[in-house]
């Protein structure tokens, strides 16, 4: 069901450490989310995809970019829905 990166260790970007703040949550929060992840799809933006969670009871969604050289996970930023 997930796909092959989707084991691969998490990196954060600038913009979702910004977010954080604004959005109210953490790194730790955004973990759990991932974890806890219900579905994903395409993004409309090349090589990014959407993750489907819930946080606090509300549904999010995390942009990530799989980084294949690297093998990492790019957290692009996180929002609610």
């Amino acid at each position: 069901m997930w796909p092959e990166w989707w084991d691969w260790e998490l990196e954060f970007s600038i913009h979702v450490e910004k977010r954080m703040l604004d959005r109210d949550f953490t790194e730790i929060d955004l973990r759990v989310m991932y974890d806890r992840a219900k579905n994903y799809r395409r993004d409309y933006f090349s090589g990014r995809w959407v993750i489907e969670t819930k946080h606090r009871r509300q549904k999010w969604e995390i942009i990530v970019e799989p980084d294949f050289e690297e093998h990492k996970i790019v957290i692009v930023t996180a929002y609610k829905v």
